[in-house]
């Protein structure tokens, strides 16, 4: 074995599938300790970051409840194991866990496969047919992708889960329910009431008791646990002989800043074990280490608010005035102090940005946009170009919005829509990314 090859021990060559043995027997910890939250069957979540266990110190205080619960995160971070956690942790572990993907269900028939229809409902319903809610009785609904859910589905979304009660489809008998509703979202909802697009009464309903979780980049030490707990899954199903992973690659997968989180790097250790010509695993470190574009990682709010941040910084903290944030950024005074209200900016936290725990790397040392110094002859620029409307800016809002979202374009090479587009990445719906491309000209 090479000598920069790590936590395997060589295995005899047998006809098995792939074993392999770890040196550190504590490295390889589910998280998920069964003395914290009990429970059986419960999904193995892997790590014992700080961040992770203060996620599961909530689940395990919220099960036991009825609460209604609403799960945030970016998309691969494992919001379903956690909502499945939450069931296997409560009063209702022995009934049903139905999942409902909002997303991948067509708007016309989302209806019918919640609520379900009586015969004759519509043109093809020849029988009738039992919904998710009537399913999960006596258990626990999971509605992933709720900010996908459509508007006018959403009303009825709210009455069943303050009355418990619904009528199928062409029905006129009310069924009553005794199911826990649990929701999950990699969408800035609070965006989307502003837009008009999620309506508020069923956003304050359904987030009774929000849980946030950490992407893989704000918990970097799990990710070695992760790539252990992956290779030998992937190694095993593929009968395929992995004894270790050598030192460079796993360093490069800890600096890597995984935009698609847990599910991206099971991904790519899974590709990683498939073409791995020998028993140490070194994957492609040109892909890893090759160059990136860190402001695509991040969604449209999280580019917002680093760019308030780092104009604070900048301005030591003066919102208003010729050299103040709002005018570097071409707002009004009471726009920015809006927006910074709404994304919980501080004027005192512009002097002194947050520090970055080590190893995470999720973006550039200055978060998302460089600001050059504010000097005389910037200003003599930024006087003569109309973009900047006079207001002293070197670089404004808008053009950071423009560039970040052009960047996240060509990113997912034109993809809107869908997983893995566009949308999904900044965080925001669709059709406000649409609005917005043609609001800042730019093109798909």
């Amino acid at each position: 074995m090479p000598a920069q090859a790590i936590w395997a021990s060589e295995a005899p060559a047998d006809n098995h599938p792939a074993r392999l043995e770890i040196e550190n027997a504590m490295a390889a910890t589910v998280a998920l300790d069964r003395n914290k939250l009990p429970g059986g069957g419960l999904p193995r979540i892997i790590g014992n970051s700080v961040a992770l266990q203060r996620v599961l110190e909530i689940v395990r205080i919220v099960a036991p409840t009825e609460a209604t619960v609403l799960i945030n995160g970016e998309t691969g971070t494992g919001k379903e194991l956690i909502a499945e956690a939450i069931h296997k942790c409560s009063d209702r572990s022995n009934g049903p866990f139905v999942k409902v993907n909002c997303a991948a269900i067509p708007a016309g028939l989302l209806e019918s496969e919640l609520f379900g229809h009586e015969r004759g409902a519509y043109t093809g319903a020849f029988a009738r047919s039992v919904g998710r809610f009537e399913r999960a009785n006596r258990g626990t609904l999971f509605l992933d992708e709720i900010g996908d859910l459509p508007l006018e589905l959403q009303p009825k979304l709210l009455r069943v889960i303050q009355e418990r009660q619904f009528e199928r489809l062409g029905g006129a008998t009310s069924i009553h329910i005794d199911v826990r509703v649990i929701c999950a979202t990699h969408r800035n909802l609070f965006e989307m009431i502003n837009e008009r697009e999620f309506r508020a009464d069923l956003f304050y309903r359904l987030s009774v008791f929000p849980i946030t979780l950490p992407p893989l980049r704000d918990r970097p030490e799990d990710i070695r646990l992760l790539v252990e707990h992956f290779a030998i899954d992937c190694a095993a199903r593929m009968r395929k002989r992995i004894t270790a992973i050598s030192e460079e690659f796993m360093a490069a997968l800890m600096r890597h800043s995984w935009p698609g989180n847990v599910r991206e790097l099971q991904n790519f250790i899974e590709r990683s074990v498939i073409l791995s010509p020998s028993t140490v695993m070194s994957g492609s470190l040109p892909e890893l280490n090759g160059p990136s574009k860190p402001s695509a990682a991040v969604t449209m709010e999280e580019a917002e608010r680093s760019l308030i941040l780092q104009t604070l910084r900048h301005t030591e903290g003066v919102v208003g005035g010729q050299k103040g944030a709002a005018a570097r950024l071409g707002l009004p005074r009471t726009t920015l102090i809006a927006k910074m209200k709404r994304l919980r900016i501080n004027c005192g936290q512009g002097s002194t940005l947050p520090a970055r725990s080590t190893g995470s790397a999720p973006i550039s040392e200055d978060p998302i946009f460089p600001i050059p110094p504010q000097s005389e002859s910037s200003h003599g620029t930024a006087r003569n170009s109309s973009s900047q409307s006079g207001l002293g800016g070197v670089f404004t809002m808008r053009d950071a919005e423009r560039e970040h979202i052009s960047q996240v374009v060509e990113m997912t090479d034109g993809l809107i829509a869908g997983e893995g587009g566009a949308a999904e990445v900044l965080g925001v719906p669709p059709s406000t990314l649409r609005s917005r491309m043609k609001r800042l000209s730019v093109k798909s």
